[in-house]
């Protein structure tokens, strides 16, 4: 069994065929999704999924896209919506000076109240960054001498000092399919120093589809193939690599209940 530790299910690209690719992914052996919420006003539709499916759970927060709309956030308010039973983390939230599609400032104070809700939930935030490596290791760091929280680094993309500074503060690395592709190097390289007891797999569906899927809509089933090519190149079997990220994703998300799985 593989748990897809991060997908969209509520996106528009899969309104068409829902149920065909939770299908699908039951099938290819994914026995958790969780679906991510990047906007408070698609929450309830992202719960109503994780709601009406065994086996998939939810998160509730803003992603930094979405942080100008959200300007003056507070823990509270993320925080009053984690009393459903299938929601399970904090965000995605973090910082993305790649689009900048919300100013600087406004994401950082975002990403922060998302940081206080995770350390007074105890839930685990997913930390969204691009292009802002330092000012990530930065809050990070500021964040967790302030008071310890749990989280993970999602869809790793970033540099070493990222991956290094969330591994000291006993945070989680998750891979997407961008483990697999051809010019990640720098990637991979993080890969091998993560400890095998901090690894996650995801897709982030609908978007970054692993080799050999690349160029079509990325959906939950293909956590095989990244799960796949992580273990191959760790020297993990297929089981090994199953049982290590879904042992993992249980301790990280100690919410989730392994009797909701669906197989």
């Amino acid at each position: 069994m593989i748990i897809d530790s991060h997908c969209h299910l509520d996106f528009p690209d899969f309104n068409d065929d829902r149920d065909a690719i939770i299908a699908r992914a039951r099938a290819a052996g994914i026995g958790g999704m969780v679906s991510i919420c990047t906007k408070f006003a698609d929450f309830p539709a992202i719960l109503d999924i994780a709601n009406t499916h065994d086996g998939i759970w939810c998160s509730v927060g803003v992603h930094p896209h979405e942080a100008e709309g959200a300007k003056g956030l507070t823990a509270e308010n993320i925080m009053a919506e984690t009393d459903h039973a299938k929601v399970i983390a904090i965000g995605e939230a973090g910082l993305d000076f790649y689009y900048e599609h919300s100013p600087r400032p406004e994401q950082e104070q975002v990403f922060r109240a998302h940081i206080e809700a995770a350390r007074q939930t105890g839930l685990p935030i997913i930390i969204h960054t691009r292009d802002a490596d330092d000012e990530t290791v930065q809050i990070i760091s500021e964040e967790q001498e302030r008071g310890a929280f749990p989280g993970l680094i999602h869809c790793f993309s970033a540099n070493r000092a990222v991956a290094e500074t969330a591994l000291r503060y006993g945070m989680y690395i998750s891979f997407s399919g961008i483990v697999t592709f051809k010019n990640a190097e720098n990637v991979r390289d993080v890969a091998k120093i993560v400890p095998h007891d901090r690894l996650l797999v995801e897709t982030d569906a609908p978007y970054l589809s692993p080799v050999p899927v690349r160029g079509k809509r990325c959906e939950p089933a293909f956590t095989a193939h990244t799960a796949a090519f992580l273990g191959d190149f760790l020297g993990l079997s297929q089981k090994e690599i199953a049982d290590v990220t879904t042992d993992n994703f249980f301790r990280l998300f100690p919410k989730a209940d392994r009797a909701d799985i669906a197989v």
